[in-house]
């Protein structure tokens, strides 16, 4: 499983750790440890340690700055992980990503075997995002993200998603006090509506960011649960199939893992538009995507490039590598693939999208 805690959940409002806090879930999960449950612990709370460490009184502005505060907290907050889970006699060890780390399927892989090696040794990996090389093109943006494609990554059985919130509610509690804690989620987008805004001033996620890690965690056949940190025995309740927070439950069966690559590691450069005959083909039939079906294109993309697959209602229903190029595809869109050489000069392929490089979103 995967153990995502925010920064609220292990830190103070004066950005301090809070120890007790940290030790109470070291220690639920080194006995998970114990009884054989592999756990990657995904965490954040560097640059809080990094402003505490260092004596600010607020998250600094520029991207240089958040970045060298980072690099103290991060040695600050990997110190006291250390510290704790060696009472229990459990080894651990640091992994830092970026979505860059992903985008290259040899890294994604290279990322994938070091963390299961990891488990094989019975270490428990701690992951966080390299905010201290990472820039805008590169960051994952939250952690809430990170746990999520760190799940699929490694195959997990369960996402758990410790915040500073119980769960997801019919409305947002701090407007709304009516607003009721939703126990279960079979639709994620039917939700969405109810997430609040941004996260606490320590940390950078919020209820939207969790609700984009539900829905790469779900598509990738992992259930999520998201639960409040400061709850005792959190860790265990969840693992043991009690009731706590919010279970979303997956949507469709797991992907295999190069499509969980192709569907949630890669930036796409471009959308394509498709008309009902080729939706039903695509999700109905396994087919690959044929010029014939296409009816938009957006973006400015090359052939390799990944692109959204839309519905004509602009539902997402797909993610692929095109073959053509935005310009190569809007020619030939609602042509026969025999048509292609008189088009193009030449027909490098009948498909626009092949069935193997196209990770498929079946609707809800």
């Amino acid at each position: 499983m995967v153990v995502k805690v925010g920064t609220s959940t292990i830190t103070y409002p004066t950005y301090r750790l809070n120890l007790e806090r940290m030790e109470r879930l070291v220690r639920e999960i080194a006995d998970l440890a114990n009884r054989g449950i592999e756990v990657v612990l995904v965490t954040s709370g560097a640059i809080s340690a990094g402003l505490s460490r260092l004596g600010f009184s607020q998250r600094p502005a520029t991207l240089p700055a958040k970045q060298a505060v980072a690099a103290v907290g991060q040695g600050l907050l990997m110190q006291v992980y250390e510290k704790l889970f060696a009472e229990y006699g459990q080894v651990v060890a640091q992994v830092l990503l970026t979505r860059e780390d992903l985008r290259s399927r040899e890294r994604y892989l290279n990322s994938r075997h070091t963390l299961l090696e990891l488990l094989r040794y019975n270490a428990v990996p701690i992951v966080n995002e390299n905010d201290t090389v990472a820039v805008e093109e590169i960051k994952f943006g939250d952690n809430d993200t990170l746990s999520a494609l760190v799940a699929a990554l490694v195959g997990a059985d369960l996402l758990l998603v410790l915040s500073d919130v119980d769960g997801v509610y019919t409305a947002d509690p701090r407007q709304h006090p009516d607003a009721r804690l939703v126990d279960m989620v079979t639709s994620v987008d039917g939700l969405a509506e109810a997430a609040g805004g941004a996260g606490s001033a320590r940390g950078t996620g919020g209820m939207v960011t969790k609700f984009q890690a539900a829905r790469i965690a779900c598509r990738s056949g992992i259930p999520m649960i998201i639960a409040h940190g400061s709850r005792d025995g959190v860790i265990h309740a969840a693992v043991d199939g009690k009731d706590v927070g919010t279970l979303f439950l997956p949507e469709t069966e797991r992907l295999n893992s190069r499509k969980q690559w192709l569907a949630f590691y890669h930036r796409p450069m471009g959308q394509i538009f498709v008309d009902e005959g080729a939706k039903t083909a695509l999700l109905d039939a396994g087919k690959s995507l044929l010029p014939i079906g296409i009816t938009k294109v957006l973006g400015s993309f090359a052939a390799g490039d990944l692109v959204v697959v839309l519905d004509e209602e602009g539902k997402e229903i797909g993610r692929g590598i095109s073959n053509y190029a935005a310009a190569e595809v809007e020619s030939i869109k609602g042509h026969h693939s025999e048509a292609l050489p008189q088009i193009l000069g030449r027909k490098d392929y009948d498909e626009v999208i092949h069935r193997d490089n196209l990770a498929l979103f079946p609707e809800e």
